[in-house]
């Protein structure tokens, strides 16, 4: 469940032409974890009741979303959020595990 829509969805770094970016899409459920975890400061099992999974999902999604964000911001890639729904088990489904962010 996404309790605020994000007010921008694209960010860029300024003075890199569009074309010259390699893009990271950050889902809305990533985004929300991230809102939740790091900016509300809520507890992981607090915000996966808030958001209607697991705290293990929950972990998995804001790990995923701090790797994303992280990718872009070191690498200088352009960071797009998703403006599609995503399925709140995405995590589960895309069975993305926190040591593989690591390869």
């Amino acid at each position: 469940m996404i309790g605020i829509t994000p007010t921008a969805t694209y960010f860029k770094p300024r003075g890199i032409s569009m074309y010259l970016l390699e893009e990271v899409s950050l889902e809305l459920d990533e985004w929300e974890a991230l809102r939740l975890a790091d900016f509300e400061g809520l507890y992981q099992a607090d915000a996966a009741k808030r958001m209607g999974v697991s705290r293990q999902t929950f972990a998995n999604i804001v790990t995923r979303a701090r790797h994303k964000v992280a990718d872009a911001l070191i690498h200088g890639k352009a960071l797009k959020i998703s403006h599609a729904p995503a399925d709140k088990n995405s995590a589960v489904a895309s069975n993305i595990q926190p040591e593989d962010l690591t390869k």
